[in-house]
């Protein structure tokens, strides 16, 4: 079992929730959205190539477009891998909240 780290799941779960617009600035957007700062380029598009490596992602480039110079967008889809690697995470969050106390109860 490989287990992925906190911003590998937070780019797999942007993914998975922008499906068909998940291209690296849409993904760069929401992510930064998600964490309240702004991320750089490759902070966002190291770990996605480095996702797509590992299986968990699968790319796919758009045709060429003016009003990009034309240059194609990247996008991402989730592989099963993908989503088998999201749902072992939650399950190690679960299990590892799920012995604790309530914090919002001690502050």
């Amino acid at each position: 079992m490989e287990i992925i780290s906190r911003m590998e799941e937070v780019l797999l779960l942007a993914v998975w929730k922008l499906q068909q617009d998940a291209y690296g600035l849409a993904i760069r957007q929401h992510v930064s959205e998600l964490l309240g700062k702004e991320l750089s380029v490759g902070a966002v598009y190291i770990p996605l190539e480095r996702l797509a490596k590992r299986g968990f992602l699968q790319t796919r480039e758009s045709e060429p477009t003016a009003i990009r110079g034309g240059r194609r967008k990247r996008f991402y889809t989730l592989t099963q891998e993908g989503m088998n690697a999201l749902v072992t995470v939650k399950k190690i969050h679960e299990t590892a909240w799920g012995e604790l106390p309530d914090i919002s109860l001690e502050y």
